[in-house]
């Protein structure tokens, strides 16, 4: 898709569970240090909670970085609803047993962003099937992560390059990933890494994101 060439996904942050303020302080926070991505997640939650998170999650990054993008994770209708008020809300991320990307493409229409998680050889090439309706695949996990159960096993640094050549979409890298992780995973072919716990409890969200960038400048120089 065309808004590929405009996304920055070198450090994509993921947010969690929390006190919405919370959220939106550290979402903003990232931004603020360069993340391109906010993707929005907090499980479980009701669709109008959801919503209200996002607007306030958006608002918040809007302030910090206008060049952030913000995703929705799973609720393609959500992110619509944001869409169509006018809010900072870019687009969504979508799992293997949500919407399918080309529905979601149709709802968002051709402007929108749509990830899709994967993490399996198998799993990338399903998603290459849709690729004309996706921007870019999650894929993981890293290492084991107790935020999220895929049931996958772990990849591992020697994992992505298969991934990363096989795919015909950008890859993202996700699972545990700490900035530490960003240099030798950005000499693995991906486009980025994807973090929740490093950044959403890092005592510098800013800082982390900075770090985050710079590692992964290195590793893929």
């Amino acid at each position: 898709m065309a808004t590929t060439r405009r996304l920055d996904l070198r450090c994509y942050l993921v947010t969690g569970p929390g006190e919405p303020a919370k959220i939106a302080r550290i979402a903003a926070a990232a931004a603020a240090g360069g993340a391109g991505v906010v993707q929005v997640r907090s499980k479980p939650i009701a669709a109008r909670d959801l919503y209200e998170l996002a607007r306030r999650v958006a608002r918040s990054v809007a302030d910090a970085n206008p060049k952030t993008r913000v995703l929705v994770d799973d609720r393609a209708d959500v992110a619509a609803a944001l869409i169509a008020e006018g809010e900072n809300v870019h687009g969504v991320h979508l799992g293997q047993d949500d919407l399918p990307p080309k529905a979601a493409r149709r709802l968002l229409g051709g402007e929108a962003i749509v990830g899709l998680t994967t993490g399996t050889l198998e799993l990338v090439r399903g998603a290459n099937e849709v690729a004309e309706h996706i921007d870019y695949i999650g894929a993981g996990p890293f290492r084991p992560t107790p935020t999220k159960d895929s049931g996958r096993e772990p990849l591992g640094i020697d994992g992505y390059p298969p991934l990363a050549r096989e795919s015909a979409v950008p890859v993202v890298a996700i699972g545990d990933v700490t900035p530490r992780d960003a240099e030798p995973l950005a000499g693995t072919g991906i486009a980025g890494v994807a973090l929740s716990r490093a950044l959403m409890r890092a005592a510098d969200p800013e800082a982390a994101a900075r770090e985050v960038l710079a590692g992964f400048e290195r590793g893929r120089s």
